[in-house]
Order: structure tokens, then sequence, then C-alpha cells
């Protein structure tokens, strides 16, 4: 994992636990719902009773930061800056993998998935207001999907599923087998068509 943490950011960010007056107290970097289009970059003081074994460790000069397990890959190429302005600063943080980590034929079966769903597949949904996400990877390396929004109840729904769906996925991620849809379309109420 590849993170950048300015020298500025890395000052701020001390000066901030140091005020805490915790022994041992270090900085948590974690995305929330990583993978998603929702994905959010987290940063949250972590005592030394919080700390976990799975954790990755970054031993800084002026602080311990703290990556949790799941948002290692989603962290990677993530910058983190302190700006000085004349009213205080600004902390950023940047992490272009958030929503979608790169992936590899290496990778995890589903980290492939969803990164042909949310790159390549739901942009085309969106326009008829609908999406399509992982729900879970049954034996035989099935996907089961859900659809939402403009897609529930849609009539064209299967046809969506088969032709685009199902074709893409198992282009893009030839260890998948197959889909299936997971969706209650009897509900309408937002339906496309």
């Amino acid at each position: 994992m590849n993170i950048t943490i300015t020298d500025s950011a890395q000052e701020y960010l001390g000066s901030l636990l140091e005020k805490q007056d915790v022994e041992g107290m270090a900085v948590r970097i974690f995305i929330q719902q990583p993978g998603t289009p929702y994905a959010e970059t987290c940063l949250a003081y972590c005592r030394p009773e919080e700390m976990v074994d799975t954790d990755e460790v970054l031993n800084l000069p002026k602080l311990k930061v703290l990556i949790e397990k799941n948002s290692v890959n989603f962290l990677d190429e993530a910058f983190v800056d302190y700006a000085k302005e004349k009213m205080g600063g600004q902390l950023t943080i940047k992490a272009p993998n958030a929503k979608m980590p790169k992936v590899s034929a290496d990778s995890p079966l589903e980290d492939q998935i969803n990164y042909v769903l949310y790159s390549d597949i739901n942009p085309g949904l969106a326009s008829h207001g609908g999406e399509v996400s992982l729900v879970e990877i049954k034996e035989g390396n099935i996907a089961i999907l859900k659809f939402g929004g403009g897609c529930q109840g849609c009539s064209a729904v299967d046809l969506t599923l088969k032709e685009g769906v199902e074709k893409t996925l198992i282009e893009k991620v030839p260890a998948l087998n197959g889909v299936q849809d997971s969706t209650d379309h009897t509900v309408t109420d937002n339906a496309f068509m």
C-alpha cells in the first residue's frame, strides 16, 4: 500500500494527538462503505486499547497511523495534506481508489465484480435511475445481484440481467460462472417502464 502523509499533515495530526493527553494515542484511517459510490475517507482518534491486530501500522516521526484492514486496498495512493491558511488551516484527504480499488486477476472475486459493476454497468443503468449491487457470491462462483432504483420492478430487467449485466461481468471477470437476481420485482413503485 502506498499512502502519503505530508510533513505538514503529520505535524498537524501529531499536535491534535498531544492535546488528547492519552499515552499511545494514534490516528486511524479507514473508508466507510469502501468500494461503493458512497465511500467516505475517515480519520479518527484511536486509543491503545482500541487497536486491532489486523491494523496496518505506520510509525511516523510525530505519530502512529493505523490503517483498518478492510480499507488497505481502497487507501492505496491516498494523499493526506494540511495547508495552513490565514484563519487556521485545512486537512485534506484524497483517496482515488476509495470508491473502487485497483483490481487485477489476483484480486478477490468480490472486488473484481464490484469494480465492473461500479465502473462499467452502473453508469449505464443510472440513465434509467437504476443500479445493481453484489449481495453475495454463491458456490460455483455465481454472483447474487440486487437491482435498485428504476431497475426494481422494471419489465425489461430480465433482459438487462442476461444480455447486459451477466454478459459484461463474465467477459470481464472470467472466474465468474453466472449471475442471479435476488430483487423482489413485484415492487414497482420506482420502476423505469
